[in-house]
């Protein structure tokens, strides 16, 4: 590699991480949520049906994600430190909601929870457990998280979506 290849490479590398011991820069995102969640379900589930915003706010959407489960029955957990904001029935379904403080809400369907509004709960703490019916035979979770009242994609707040850069490691012949 060249010598000035090599320095500019370097001071592109410097500059996008920061000074030393400085935390990283938020990176622009539309959640700007950063992935240090946990998952709601064990073991680590696939995604059924991703977020899927509507293009207005009153129009129809998927806001939120649909995580399968292992069964009906299965256990769901706190995905961050919080208080239990809403335990109850919407519409038809049982539903857990906790408030992660900063604006930050996560929603749970269908969920039958012993827990009560006001209970604090922990990252990877039971809220309660799945029950059967919300993506037809599949047992699946439908996990929503707000900012504010703006729903946002709750699978950053757990894996780094952002994408990969790759540098040359040679310049050009």
């Amino acid at each position: 590699m060249k010598t000035g290849h090599f320095l500019t490479t370097l001071l592109l590398v410097t500059a996008l991480a920061g000074p030393a011991g400085a935390a990283p820069a938020p990176q622009p995102s539309e959640s700007t949520a950063r992935p240090s969640w946990s998952w709601p379900l064990s073991p680590r589930p696939a995604v059924v049906r991703p977020f899927d915003p509507p293009p207005e706010p009153w129009l129809s959407g998927h806001r939120g994600a649909d995580l399968q489960a292992a069964a009906d029955g299965a256990p769901v957990t706190s995905p961050a430190d919080g208080v239990v904001s809403f335990v109850g029935v919407v519409v038809d379904r049982p539903v857990i909601t906790v408030d992660h403080g900063g604006g930050l809400r996560s929603s749970f369907e269908p969920v039958r929870s012993t827990l009560h509004q006001g209970d604090p709960v922990t990252q990877g703490q039971e809220l309660g457990v799945l029950e059967p019916g919300h993506c037809g035979q599949l047992p699946c979770v439908h996990w929503g998280v707000r900012r504010g009242e703006e729903y946002v994609d709750p699978l950053p707040f757990i894996m780094d979506l952002r994408p990969s850069v790759l540098l040359p490691l040679e310049g050009p012949p």
